[in-house]
């Protein structure tokens, strides 16, 4: 990647597939941002890019580079693969781009008070993936072709869409007298199956049919 090319890119500003870090202090949280790509769509970290997007560089970037990827080697469940490159500013600053492509392998995890944690990319934030997104992630990487039969709970489920335009677990298990397990289920289930989408959240995730569009 040129200079050019590196500048275009950090002139887009951070969102869904980009993400900056002017250098890699508390590189077990940057992995996070990591697992987001890529269990998401793909995209660059740069270290040494500023967050307004100035590319500016950091010193040492060797050392950077160093301290992320012993980061992302000890602490990323299953092993992330990604392409690495270095860009010279001049003498004593570079920029380190991280590319990382959606994981075929996922869904991508740390280990953070002794339990398994995932990340997903909304907009330009990375949040914690909910019990929903992580059994989506897995199910989703080689599955065939899901069944369901349409039986109450799902006519339930229609009704409520068509009136609300979206649902979240907990509001579908009690509209439908459901315990939440089995609502989060049926939700899992219809978005494996392209009829719903799920839409990652901060608090809580919300589903839509699929070709609804918030």
């Amino acid at each position: 990647m040129t200079l050019r090319e590196l500048k275009i890119l950090a002139s887009q500003g951070e969102g869904l597939r980009l993400e900056f870090k002017k250098k890699a202090a508390f590189p077990e949280k940057i992995v996070r941002e990591l697992i987001a790509l890529a269990n998401t769509a793909g995209g660059y970290l740069l270290i040494g890019v500023d967050d307004d997007g100035t590319v500016s560089g950091q010193r040492y970037i060797e050392e950077e580079i160093y301290v992320m990827e012993k980061a992302i080697s000890a602490l990323i469940f299953p092993p992330l693969e990604y392409d690495l490159e270095t860009l010279q500013l001049n003498e004593k600053k570079g920029v380190a781009i991280f590319q990382i492509s959606r994981s075929d392998t996922g869904p991508h995890f740390l280990w953070e008070e002794n339990r398994k944690k995932s990340y997903v990319r909304v907009a330009d934030r990375t949040v914690q993936a909910s019990k929903e997104i992580w059994e989506i992630l897995k199910k989703s990487r080689n599955q065939a072709d899901v069944v369901f039969t349409y039986g109450q709970k799902e006519e339930v489920l229609m009704k409520l869409l068509a009136e609300w335009g979206k649902i979240t677990v907990k509001s579908y298990a009690k509209q439908a007298k459901l315990p939440r397990f089995l609502a989060s289920r049926t939700l899992i289930r219809l978005t494996l199956a392209n009829v719903l989408e799920i839409h990652p959240q901060e608090s809580e995730d919300f589903f839509t049919l699929k070709e609804t569009r918030v």
